[in-house]
């Protein structure tokens, strides 16, 4: 038992824990306050499956996978629709959500809140570093850094950026780390903060509602309040794991093409492609986070980082070392302006937006209440500190890395009259650079096995963390909730790639941007939520309790009272306390003597 623990024991009642659940769900106490932590409710081997929540939320999903297949031009016609609405009208939110979210993130790894601990305050962390980093990586965007690697930053060198011109490799690299650095990563340590401070500090349930409890209570988290956030987080989920599932299809049916497997392959070889990624990613979620996914995770990164190690090598090796300060010179220097880029910045700009800030920030929104929920998983024992510096630099300096390697090779290439940008399409850009190197057949097969891993990792996460959300919190979910959450992820990816027809990719992103509209909103709450949480952590009850006592003695001794006669709260309640116990012991004496009015004698005898 810590010192601490054993001044906090000192308390008074009101900050003590109890044993029992009643009294335990009014969320007014801690089990960190106590030596001994009791389970959190999301390890409750018992909890029942959340019909209301499983219900809803998979009507929904069926609801547009019947409206997609049925009528898949009037699907697309609305997608189109509510996007232009959406960034017309709404764009602004988006853009000024992500930057408030980067600014709250560093606030808090700054600030004294960093030295809570996501459990409690001996508990160690329950993964590796090197582990928690890799798992937490591929969870978060590895086949986007697969997909888009080399074709962001080419892209922009290309087609310019409005107000910027073309061939300008600085702002390439500026806007292209702007979409992949510190602003996705503020969303999902955001998420996962709150999740992870409720749950393994607290001990809540782990579901998205429960970040709400200091704004809501318990009672509406448990309630249709809750039940309605977390449906809306399944739904999200879905898509934005359904549109990763797309971009990964795509792009493995490109890498088919470039090796010779099949030649142009089809809607058809996109399906085939969908189904088995799906049955393996459903395979992997049945092993548990603790195996599955650690050690495809580990996998991940050591491919990624031999196939990234290539490419330098045998690639412009002096220029990619010289885009990697440029890219993050330009990117910090151009920070405040990019992140202030609206419809009106410039012309063209508001289509520009939709296919990139716009889509990405909608993109990071609707994995974040899966990523976010995986990454807290893997978090138990680290200080709010580490969590927010870990999450937000360490993606942030791979991703620096990994453009410079893959975009920088891409726009040099490029400039020596290799043809890498081709027609235009984002999914071939990797595999014609790869083939314009030694050994161009194997390292495509090599992207293609990344591209399969790496979403087996994100889906494998977010199948798990739906059936915990469907399951009231449980850590291991009833395996028929996973293989459901999986097969609806699929159906939904099939509707977004048929539905998009020859523009699936641009289906893909609209309709991942108005699915996570709502998110937007429920984020920025649960900030304010997290802030009002922290306030009240135990860590701080001592401190509070000492600024209460040296304030009560500054007004006695202005009141002109006696220092020794100056007491605290603590002090005051202990006196009454001895004051009733020897008022007690006194009555019970007296009771004793009207009883037997001779053994008051006889015992002095």
């Amino acid at each position: 038992m810590t010192d601490r623990t054993r001044e906090t024991e000192k308390q008074p009642l009101e900050h003590q824990i109890v044993t029992d659940d009643s009294e335990l769900s009014t969320e007014k106490l801690s089990p960190v306050v106590v030596g001994s932590m009791l389970p959190p409710p999301s390890e409750n081997q018992n909890a029942k499956v959340d019909k209301i929540i499983v219900g809803w939320a998979a009507a929904l999903v069926l609801a547009v996978v019947v409206w997609g297949l049925a009528a898949p031009d009037n699907f697309s016609d609305f997608a189109g629709s509510a996007l232009d609405l959406i960034v017309t009208d709404f764009g602004w939110v988006y853009i000024i959500a992500g930057t408030i979210f980067v600014g709250f993130v560093l606030f808090l790894g700054l600030s004294k809140y960093g030295r809570i601990k996501l459990g409690q305050d001996d508990e160690e962390p329950e993964f590796h570093t090197a582990s928690w980093i890799a798992m937490m990586f591929a969870a978060g965007m590895g086949i986007g850094l697969m997909f888009y690697g080399a074709a962001d930053p080419l892209n922009y060198y290309r087609n310019g950026i409005p107000g910027e011109g073309s061939e300008n490799i600085p702002d390439s690299f500026a806007s292209t780390i702007f979409h992949w650095g510190l602003h996705p990563w503020a969303i999902y340590a955001i998420v996962g903060l709150a999740i992870a401070y409720g749950t393994f500090r607290l001990g809540r349930k782990q579901l998205f509602s429960s970040a709400f409890i200091p704004l809501i209570g318990i009672r509406r988290a448990e309630g249709w309040l809750g039940k309605l956030i977390d449906v809306l987080s399944i739904f999200a989920t879905v898509f934005g794991t359904a549109a990763s599932l797309g971009l990964g299809a795509l792009q493995i049916g490109s890498g088919m093409d470039a090796v010779g497997i099949v030649h142009d392959p089809g809607t058809g070889w996109t399906m085939l492609i969908i189904g088995v990624l799906g049955v393996c990613y459903l395979i992997s979620a049945y092993s548990g986070v603790g195996k599955g996914i650690q050690y495809v995770s580990n996998f991940n990164m050591v491919l990624a980082g031999l196939l990234a190690l290539f490419v330098l090598i045998v690639g412009p090796t002096v220029v990619i070392m010289n885009t990697m300060p440029t890219s993050l010179g330009n990117y910090l220097q151009n920070f405040f302006g990019m992140s202030a880029r609206t419809a009106d910045s410039a012309e063209g700009m508001g289509d520009w937006l939709a296919g990139t800030t716009l889509f990405y920030w909608a993109w990071w929104i609707s994995w974040s209440p899966f990523v976010g929920t995986f990454i807290a998983r893997i978090s138990r024992g680290r200080t709010i500190r580490e969590f927010v510096f870990v999450v937000m630099l360490v993606p942030t300096t791979v991703s620096i890395a990994w453009f410079s390697i893959f975009g920088g090779s891409a726009i040099h290439q490029e400039q020596n009259g290799s043809d890498i940008y081709g027609d235009g399409n984002a999914e071939n850009m990797l595999f014609s650079l790869l083939d314009d190197l030694p050994l161009g057949a194997i390292t495509s097969v090599i992207a293609m096995i990344l591209l399969a891993t790496f979403f087996i990792t994100s889906a494998d996460s977010a199948s798990t963390v739906m059936g915990t959300m469907s399951q009231n919190g449980k850590l291991v979910a009833d395996r028929k909730l996973t293989v459901l959450w999986g097969v609806l992820t699929a159906l939904i990816a099939v509707v977004l790639m048929l539905s998009g027809g020859e523009d699936a990719l641009n289906n893909l992103q609209s309709v991942t941007i108005v699915a996570a509209c709502p998110f937007v909103i429920l984020i920025l709450v649960m900030c304010v939520s997290i802030y009002k949480g922290l306030k009240d952590d135990p860590l701080f009850l001592d401190e509070k309790e000492k600024r209460a006592f040296a304030l009560r003695l500054a007004r006695e001794r202005r009141h002109q009272i006696p220092p020794e006669q100056a007491r605290s709260l603590w002090e005051a309640r202990e006196d009454e306390r001895l004051e009733r116990k020897a008022e007690r012991s006194a009555q019970k004496t007296a009771k004793k003597t009207a009883t037997n009015p001779g053994s008051g004698d006889q015992a002095g005898s």
